[in-house]
């Protein structure tokens, strides 16, 4: 249980090299499901490991996803096809990795008269990306005319429909799959911790950096890690804290990124019901509605954003643009703003292609180390994580002595994040039905939708942690098994209330509040900033709103 908010100072005393003379193999800068994915292949081969992350685990671009597992069949249009050959075969690896975070979709392209891909080239696409899957997709594709398209999804426009496309690529929980990420680096040995922002690098005479000095964001104290590697995964704060590291050595940087902001609204799948993900063509990009727990997922944008990450919200322009998207595909849905039930807005850490005119950037991820000995990694795909990390890992492991390559060699990260749910143990049976039934005292769908988040290990959950409410179970399971410690971190990264409810979960809060209270003993004017902290989040997040009311 040592990936849990009451070890804080325990897990704190272990990275300070002052106090343990510890020194790592590797510290890893960033706690989104880059790092966390470098931390697992890293520990899981035998390494000593440290990661820090200056906020919340996942707070940055890796929860502001459009939550999908998929190849990008829109790279076959560039002929990207390594590109996607690479993310259908993690795909594949991904289902068997995490069942329970990682599902099956069925996604609808429709095609219409005016449509910048034809009927036939889509046609000839989809055959090249089952071919790719090697034909191992759920499901393969099927060509559907007019009738059988507006049967599938009747609300969908239907001026100058030609007919449709259905594949198969997948739906995840992306701030979920950090935590278990993480969690199975925190088993395999690494130490972990949020709240902790690198501040500053110590260089050796030959300017290669040896410790990094941390501050600890809850108190204000700074400490040291000492480690014979420092890797980078920051994503959209790289040129930010490559400067900040960097220019305080003999070294200097250069900007390597093109950030690009993407905002998703939200609404209900009452008011847009359906059951597959429909793929929109608007101008030059991909924009998705995705069902996900009883609302639909519609993003994304893309334009270039040069301010700091940290402060990333939707804006009036950015709601704008989505909802005349779903607007000219859903016509008869009569979507309006109030439908809008919340939003949420990112960073992509593009990486700029000083090779190509006109500011191109890449979607493949980049790998590099620095004159100073920091490795750095941006850009890629969240579905490539894992083999992402697995190469950051070969990559530096050429920084090391040639018996620390050969110790060291072997990957481990495709075995399941969670030993307690796998592909053959992820079934929802009567059996199971009942006894969670007996531990639990919840409605079957409260049950149910408890087993869907955390597999077999829900029983062990029900068992140490009993609660009156399975959001109370949560909250729990939150505190002790992902370093949750944060009112606000719990309903934006730990249950989906803030994306899914009207009220963004306030409704819940005083009882959350009471649990968080107890479980780590705070007291009541913190336990009362926290609350004020999270409803200042939902005004911020929602601001957008602000700006339509003024118009």
């Amino acid at each position: 249980m040592s990936f849990s908010s009451t070890n804080r100072s325990e897990t704190l005393n272990n990275l300070n090299s002052q106090t343990s003379s510890q020194i790592f193999d590797l510290l890893i800068v960033g706690g989104g499901i880059n790092g966390a994915g470098v931390a697992r292949d890293a520990a899981l081969r035998g390494m000593k490991v440290a990661l820090v992350e200056k906020s919340d685990f996942s707070s940055g671009t890796s929860s502001r996803s459009s939550k999908l597992v998929h190849g990008g069949i829109r790279y076959l249009e560039n002929f990207e096809f390594h590109l996607v050959f690479e993310a259908l075969s993690e795909r594949a690896k991904l289902f068997a990795l995490a069942p329970h975070l990682v599902h099956p979709l069925r996604f609808l392209i429709p095609i219409y008269k005016q449509s910048r891909v034809s009927f036939f080239k889509m046609g000839l696409g989809m055959w090249v990306y089952d071919a790719l899957s090697f034909f191992q997709a759920p499901e393969l594709h099927e060509a559907l005319r007019t009738p059988g398209t507006l049967e599938r999804m009747p609300q969908l426009n239907s001026k100058d429909l030609l007919g449709s496309y259905v594949y198969s690529d997948a739906y995840m929980d992306d701030d979920r799959l950090v935590h278990e990420t993480l969690r199975s680096a925190d088993k395999a040995g690494a130490r972990i911790i949020n709240f902790c922002q690198a501040a500053a690098g110590n260089f050796d005479p030959e300017n290669k950096i040896n410790k990094v000095e941390i501050t600890e964001g809850l108190t204000g104290k700074k400490f040291i890690i000492q480690a014979r590697h420092v890797v980078s995964t920051v994503g959209p704060w790289t040129d930010i804290f490559a400067q900040e590291l960097v220019d305080s050595s003999t070294s200097k940087w250069k900007k390597v990124l093109r950030p690009t902001k993407g905002i998703h609204l939200t609404f209900s799948q009452e008011k847009l019901p359906i059951s597959a993900a429909l793929v929109m063509g608007a101008e030059t990009r991909i924009v998705f509605a995705i069902p996900r727990n009883g609302i639909v997922i519609v993003g994304t944008t893309d334009t270039d954003y040069s301010e700091n990450p940290d402060s990333v919200v939707a804006d009036k322009s950015d709601v704008d643009y989505v909802l005349q998207v779903a607007q000219s595909y859903f016509p008869t849905a009569n979507l309006q703003l109030s439908d809008v039930i919340s939003c949420y807005a990112g960073v992509r850490p593009l990486v700029q292609d000083e090779a190509a005119s006109e500011g191109k950037t890449s979607r493949e991820h980049t790998i590099w180390t620095h004159s100073t000995g920091v490795t750095f990694v941006a850009g890629g795909k969240y579905t490539t994580y894992r083999k992402i990390a697995e190469d950051v890992v070969k990559h530096v492991l050429h920084q090391f002595p040639i018996e620390d390559q050969i110790r060291f060699k072997d990957s481990q990260s495709e075995q399941p994040l969670n030993p307690h749910v796998t592909l053959e143990t992820y079934d929802w049976t009567a059996e199971k039905r009942d006894r969670l039934r007996l531990e639990t005292g919840y409605s079957e769908s409260e049950n149910h939708q408890l087993f869907e988040r955390f597999g077999d290990e829900i029983f062990d959950f029900a068992k140490n942690y009993k609660s009156p409410s399975s959001l109370g179970l949560e909250v729990k399971i939150a505190i002790h098994h992902t370093m949750c410690s944060r009112i606000e971190d719990f309903f934006l990264r730990r249950v989906p209330l803030f994306l899914n409810r009207r009220d963004h979960g306030l409704s819940e809060l005083d009882l959350v509040a009471k649990i968080f209270q107890a479980e780590l003993s705070l007291s009541d004017a913190e336990i009362e900033k926290q609350k004020t902290q999270f409803i200042l989040r939902i005004e911020t997040e929602m601001a957008w709103k602000t700006e339509h009311s003024l118009r």
